[in-house]
Formats: structure tokens, C-alpha cells, sequence
């Protein structure tokens, strides 16, 4: 994790012995260097919790990995459940950034809900350390998520959205009326998720790599299949 930021991180928790009073001066660079410093605590707690769950992770290896010392990162995030809280907002916060440039409300709603499976699937993909994350907040039966008001409010405008697409599909008479939008995201969001968390033992039992390119594309292509025909009203047609 040695990038230019923990690099700066570091050197600026070494040269800065009182944060408090560094944070309450507002001069900007040394703003700038408080925001390096939390954004490379969170890039190393992420890999932390990731690796290891969050009753694994060690605080101690994550002022390490970042380079600061550990009082610095209680003054920043409190305690480890802080810090754990602050990893989920952001992944969450990653995860619904990218979700909002894929402009779905104005798109045909068979193609939007097309491309609303493609781009979580490929998130997974992308990112499966997310996953790894929610599975250890799982284990912890949600208790980090329902203390933050901010991660669930990102999702209230992606509901608005799907429930947008549904209503335009069901006027036009493509979608069949009825489809409650909590459902199907986590219809969408399951199609994909378990087929790269459970990458490894899928791939030991039928002997073939899960996440190739082509083959992450194949999945996607199946996964998105199965929800469009599940969401076409009677005699409507799939576009494809």
C-alpha cells in the first residue's frame, strides 16, 4: 500500500504531532494533508477489513500499513467500529457514485434494467474485495449499516429510479404491474454477487475460470436475461 499517498500520509502524521489543532487552523495545505491522511487510512483499513473480517482486523496493522501512529487514527475515526462504519460508507459511497453516471431514467427501460445488471455484476467483478466486506457486516447481522443514516439514504434514489423504470415499462405495456423494486434489486444484486463470492469453489468443482472477460460476460448476459423475461409483461417482447 506504499502509494504516494500513504507516502505523504505519513510524513505528514510525523510532522504534525497535534492533528487537532491542525484541522481546527483551516489553512488549505494543511486541509489537503488531512484529507490524504484519512483517504489512506480507509485505502488500508479496506484491505484490512477485506483480508481479514472485521473481528480479524487489527488497528495496529492498519496504522502500519498507512504509516501514522494509532493515536491519529482514533482521532479521526474514534475506534475500530468507527472505522469500520467509515470503510462501509465508503465502499457503499464508491458503489452508488458509479451507479449514478449510468443515467438510467431516461433510458428504454428493458435497456436500462439491461445495463443495471451488467454494471453491478461488473462491480463485483471489479471490486470483490466489496463483497468481502459485506459478507464480514453480515457476520456482524448488519449492526455498522443500521447505525449509519448515510448508507441507507444513497440507496433511496436508486429505489426512486428502478420504481421510475418499472412504472414507464408498465405504461407502455412492456412490464407486467406488480414488481416491487426492493425485490428485484436484490434479485439483480444476487444473480451476480454469489457467482463471485463463491468464485473459488465454483471454480474447483467445474474446472473452469469464473472471471474471465468472456466468461464474466456470458454470466451477465444469462443473469440479465432472467430478469427481463421476468419482468415482460404478457406477449411484450425482450428487444433482443
Amino acid at each position: 500500500m506504499a502509494n504516494r499517498a500513504v507516502v505523504g500520509a505519513s510524513r505528514a502524521a510525523r510532522a504534525t504531532p497535534a492533528l487537532p489543532s491542525v484541522v481546527a487552523a483551516g489553512e488549505p495545505g494543511k486541509r489537503d494533508s488531512s484529507r490524504r491522511t484519512r483517504e489512506a487510512v480507509l485505502e488500508a483499513a479496506t484491505t484490512e477489513f477485506a483480508e481479514k473480517g472485521f473481528d480479524g482486523a487489527r488497528v495496529d496493522e492498519i496504522a502500519e500499513r498507512t504509516g501514522i501512529r494509532k493515536n491519529v487514527l482514533y482521532y479521526y475515526f474514534g475506534s475500530k467500529e468507527g472505522l469500520f462504519a467509515a470503510v462501509l460508507e465508503r465502499t457503499y459511497a464508491a458503489i452508488r457514485a458509479a451507479q449514478e453516471d449510468m443515467n438510467l431514467r431516461d433510458m428504454d427501460p428493458v435497456e436500462a434494467m439491461r445495463k443495471l445488471v451488467f454494471f453491478t455484476g461488473e462491480s463485483w467483478g471489479r471490486h470483490p474485495e466489496f463483497l468481502r466486506l459485506l459478507q464480514s457486516e453480515n457476520l456482524n447481522r448488519g449492526r455498522h449499516i443500521r447505525k449509519s443514516a448515510v448508507i441507507r439514504q444513497m440507496y433511496n434514489p436508486l429505489l426512486e429510479t428502478i420504481r421510475s423504470l418499472l412504472d414507464r415499462g408498465v405504461a407502455s405495456g412492456v412490464f407486467r404491474a406488480g414488481i416491487d423494486a426492493v425485490d428485484l434489486y436484490i434479485s439483480i444484486t444476487s444473480l451476480s454477487a454469489h457467482y463471485v463470492s463463491h468464485q473459488h469453489t465454483f471454480e474447483a468443482i467445474f474446472e473452469a475460470k469464473l472471471l474471465t472477460p468472456r466468461r464474466l460476460k456470458q454470466r451477465l448476459e444469462h443473469a440479465a436475461d432472467m430478469v427481463i423475461r421476468y419482468l415482460l409483461a404478457d406477449g411484450a417482447k425482450s428487444g433482443r
